[in-house]
């Protein structure tokens, strides 16, 4: 049974943070990828980290709360957050 990821990663330039969600069923091929420039072309030039990922046991699960995530940026900013915080990244 292969597991599927939903990920959020992200991205600090000059005191700016980019998050980018996405799916996978190999997570550190993806990350790897994203981080080479062979990723999404919104996430090329960029060093990326994870921030959270998620596993699902079923394909259409996993890409049904990936559009979730997608499209919810308030969520993405809570999970934002509170990786910043737990990594000491800034005070909020």
């Amino acid at each position: 049974m292969s597991s599927h990821f939903v990920y959020l990663i992200g991205s600090k330039s000059n005191y700016k943070f980019t998050t980018y969600v996405g799916y996978t069923n190999n997570l550190e091929k993806r990350l790897n990828l994203h981080n080479n420039s062979k990723g999404a072309k919104f996430t090329r030039g960029r060093t990326w980290f994870l921030i959270c990922k998620k596993s699902y046991k079923s394909k259409s699960t996993a890409l049904k709360e990936e559009y979730k995530l997608k499209k919810n940026y308030n969520l993405r900013n809570k999970f934002l957050k509170k990786y910043l915080v737990n990594e000491k990244v800034f005070n909020f």
